[in-house]
C-alpha cells in the first residue's frame, strides 16, 4: 500500500505501484481494472471532480453519441432501464456511481508537474502540486499511466484579425445553451458533433445560425452508426462503410449541393485511420436544407465584426462559437515520454498498439476510439502490469 513522509523542505513522498494521471473515464477505468486485481495505485485529477469534460465543460442538451453498448466502462454496465442513448446528466450518475462502486479515490486539485523515468530505481518520479494545501508532492510508482486525455486544452485557431473582434467568443467547452443568444447572428466554427450540434440548439432558440464547414464530412443518423458498429463485428469494414453511405444517402440525399461533401473514404475506415468521426444529426441538417442554419466556408479574415470568407462573402456577426477541439498536454509534464507519444502529446503506434510505451509507461483514452477505446485500454493496461508484476516475482525468485 501506499507509504507516505514529509521531508524538511515540506514535500510529501508517496510510494505505490501505479500512478495514473487523470481522473476522467479514462483514469477511473483503469482505477477500477487494477483494482479488480488487486494491484495498489494512486489517481491524481487537477480538477476539483471526476470527469469534468462533462460536468463542467459539455453543453446542456449533450448525449453519448453511440448507443450504450459501445459506451461502458470496464465490469459496470448501465442500469437496465436506461435510455439507449445516454445523457450528460445520467452519464455523470453513472460517473458517480462507478466511482463508489470500486472505491475509487481521486486525489483532485493535485497537478502533475513532471514525470521522469529515473533508470537507477527503475521507477517513475512525479512531482505534483497539491492546490488545496499548497505542497508538493513527489510519487514514486513501478508504473505510470496517462490518463489526462485528448481533450484537456482548448483549440482556437489563429485567424488574421480575430483578436479585434469586438463581439463574444467562446469555445464549445463553454457553451451551456443557445438561450442567450435568441435574435443575434451567430457563427460556428467547426462541423463536427458538436459544432453541428451546437447549432442546431443555436437555431432552436432564435439565433440567426451560420456553420463553417472546412471539410468533408460523412452524415449519419445513430441509428446507421449503431447498425454499421453491430455489423462491423462479423463483415469487412469497406462493405459495412458501403452499406452505410448508401443508405445516408437514401435519407439525405446529396448533400454537397448545401456545402457539406462527402469524404472519399467511408464513415468507419475514416474513424480507424485518423479518428474523425462521422457527424451524428439531430436535426442540424434538416434546418440546413430549409435555410434555417446557413453554410458557410472556410474564414480568411476579420475585419471588425465583419468576417470574410475564401468564397469571397462576408457577413456581420455579434458572436463566434469554436467548435475546434481539444489537444492533449500530455508532452508538458510528461519528459520521457517518446517511447509512447509524438509531439503532438498522442499515441505513435497505431490502434490496437497505441496504449504500451517503455518502462512501464501507458496510455489510455488517447486514440480516438470514444468509451469503447478507453475500456479495451484498461483492460489491457491492467493486464499487462500485472503479467510484469508476475514476471519481475518469477525471476526474483529464480
Amino acid at each position: 500500500s501506499p507509504t507516505s513522509s514529509y521531508s524538511l523542505f515540506s514535500i510529501m513522498e508517496e510510494e505505490t505501484v501505479v500512478l495514473i494521471v487523470g481522473a476522467g473515464p479514462a483514469g477511473l477505468a483503469v482505477a477500477a481494472c487494477l483494482a479488480q486485481l488487486s494491484i495498489p495505485y494512486v489517481i491524481v485529477e487537477r480538477e476539483e471532480c471526476s470527469a469534468s469534460l462533462w460536468r463542467n465543460r459539455a453543453y446542456n442538451r449533450l448525449k453519448l453519441h453511440l448507443a450504450k453498448e459501445f459506451c461502458e466502462l470496464p465490469h459496470m454496465s448501465y442500469p437496465a432501464d436506461a435510455p439507449t442513448y445516454i445523457p450528460k446528466d445520467q452519464f455523470v450518475k453513472y460517473i458517480d456511481g462507478y466511482i463508489e462502486h470500486f472505491n475509487i479515490r481521486p486525489k483532485y486539485r493535485t497537478s502533475i508537474e513532471s514525470c521522469k523515468y529515473d533508470e537507477g530505481t527503475k521507477c517513475w518520479i512525479s512531482m505534483a502540486h497539491n492546490m488545496d494545501t499548497s505542497t508538493s508532492v513527489k510519487y514514486t510508482s513501478s508504473f505510470l499511466v496517462v490518463a489526462s486525455g485528448e481533450n484537456s486544452a482548448e483549440i482556437i485557431p489563429i485567424i488574421p484579425g480575430l483578436d479585434g473582434f469586438p463581439g463574444e467568443l467562446t469555445h464549445s467547452s463553454r457553451y451551456k445553451s443557445g438561450a442567450t443568444y435568441s435574435g443575434k447572428n451567430v457563427l460556428v466554427v467547426g462541423c463536427g458533433n458538436s459544432g453541428m450540434e451546437i447549432a442546431y440548439d443555436l437555431a432552436c432558440h432564435g439565433a440567426n445560425t451560420s456553420i463553417v464547414v472546412r471539410s468533408p464530412v460523412h452524415i449519419m443518423t445513430k441509428e446507421l452508426i449503431r447498425l454499421g458498429m453491430t455489423l462491423v463485428q462479423y463483415l469487412p469494414v469497406n462493405m459495412v462503410d458501403t452499406l452505410l453511405v448508401t443508405m445516408s444517402n437514401f435519407v439525405f440525399g446529396d448533400l454537397s449541393r448545401h456545402g457539406i461533401p462527402k469524404p472519399k473514404i467511408g464513415p468507419l475506415q475514416l474513424k480507424s485511420e485518423t479518428g474523425r468521426s462521422a457527424v451524428i444529426v439531430v436535426g442540424t441538417v434538416r434546418l440546413i436544407k430549409k435555410g434555417i442554419i446557413k453554410v458557410v466556408g472556410s474564414i480568411s479574415r476579420i475585419k471588425g465584426n465583419i468576417v470574410e470568407f475564401e468564397d469571397r462573402e462576408d457577413f456581420s456577426f455579434d458572436a463566434i462559437v469554436f467548435a475546434t477541439g481539444y489537444r492533449s498536454t500530455a508532452n508538458i509534464w510528461l519528459k520521457n515520454g517518446e517511447s509512447m507519444l509524438n509531439d503532438d502529446g498522442l499515441p505513435k503506434k497505431k490502434f490496437p498498439n497505441h496504449w504500451k510505451g517503455a518502462n512501464g509507461l501507458y496510455c489510455a483514452g488517447l486514440a480516438k476510439r470514444g468509451l469503447a477505446g478507453i475500456a479495451m485500454d484498461a483492460k489491457n493496461i491492467a493486464n499487462d502490469i500485472v503479467a510484469t508484476i508476475e514476471s519481475i516475482s518469477g525471476q526474483t525468485r529464480q
